[in-house]
């Protein structure tokens, strides 16, 4: 008897798990991949279209602010704290009509740098620095930080301020991979 209950249970528990389980519905549903989902509030959190200018140059109670701020604003917004930064950070704009090698006093320097976005050439050489081309995009190989370094403290021609105008770090620890993602594994 005792079997009989636990066979009738097991056929029972078939029955209701086939019936739950199948069905034609599958069938008037449309499979096809859809886009993402753009529903909902999205806010953004962080900026960092050239690596350190937001860390060095926002002022701390500031961070927010200026990532929340749209890239098309930023200048408008910031450009006066970036400016005060920069003079009080680096001896070559120390005196009024100093430039750096782009040519560019404080206040046009700090004006590009408030727009805190990665500028990309479209028919030319892409790279940050490569001697001739400056800020046209960026290539993974460019050396970005010594060249922020030099575009801050090295005045019109690099020469200004040598100890603060490089990191240092003039390659990476692995070679870049010849294929995507480029990058070596960390390990």
């Amino acid at each position: 008897m005792k079997i009989n209950n636990i066979k009738y249970f097991a056929i029972v528990l078939g029955l209701l798990m086939v019936t739950y389980n199948c069905s034609n519905d599958d069938d008037n549903t449309n499979n096809d991949p859809t886009g993402p989902d753009f529903t909902g509030t999205f806010v953004q959190q962080d900026q960092m279209g050239r690596p350190a200018v937001n860390t060095v140059f926002v002022s701390s109670g500031m961070k927010d602010a200026f990532n929340l701020t749209i890239p098309s604003q930023q200048s408008g917004a910031f450009q006066a704290m970036f400016q005060n930064n920069l003079q009080a950070l680096s001896p070559a704009y120390a005196n009024p009509g100093d430039t750096n090698a782009l040519g560019l006093d404080a206040a046009a320097f700090t004006g590009l740098l408030a727009t805190d976005v990665l500028n990309v050439s479209l028919d030319g050489t892409t790279t940050f620095f490569d001697g001739t081309n400056v800020l046209t995009g960026r290539a993974l190989a460019d050396d970005v930080i010594t060249v922020e370094l030099l575009l801050i403290f090295g005045g019109e021609d690099f020469s200004e301020n040598p100890g603060l105008s490089n990191d240092n770090v003039d390659a990476n620890d692995k070679a870049f991979l010849t294929s995507f993602p480029y990058l070596a594994t960390p390990w």
